[in-house]
């Protein structure tokens, strides 16, 4: 009886892997180890800095919504301190946005969380 050796589906796992690290350069591209280890990497590293990017833009935001609001005459933490107190429920994203492009609306919002802290 002839030796089973399983190469298809070695073969099919060797292509799969070595597609995924086409564009890597040198060894990590051509040899099967070496694509394995740097895919795996890649992988875990796409995985740990998707979560990255979200805290990265959070403190966009923050960082935005605070140079508009001293623009406006008061600090971040007050503003957001207000808009709590004043039950305005904006996410940072949007207060972002409304900073940048639509500087009166921004405005409203400072003066009605002036107005809820006072």
């Amino acid at each position: 009886m002839p030796r089973a050796t399983n190469a298809p589906a070695s073969k099919r796992r060797h292509k799969s892997r070595l597609k995924l690290a086409s564009g890597f350069r040198g060894s990590r591209s051509k040899l099967f180890r070496q694509a394995t280890e740097a895919v795996d990497r890649a992988q875990a590293m796409a995985y740990v800095h998707r979560k990255h990017k979200k805290r990265d833009f959070r403190r966009l935001w923050t960082v935005r919504i605070n140079a508009a609001c001293r623009a406006n005459g008061i600090c971040y933490s007050r503003f957001i301190e207000g808009l709590s107190k004043a039950n305005v429920t904006i996410n940072r994203k949007m207060l972002s946005e409304i900073a940048i492009f639509d500087e009166p609306g921004f405005a409203k919002l400072v003066e009605t969380a002036k107005a809820a802290i006072a």
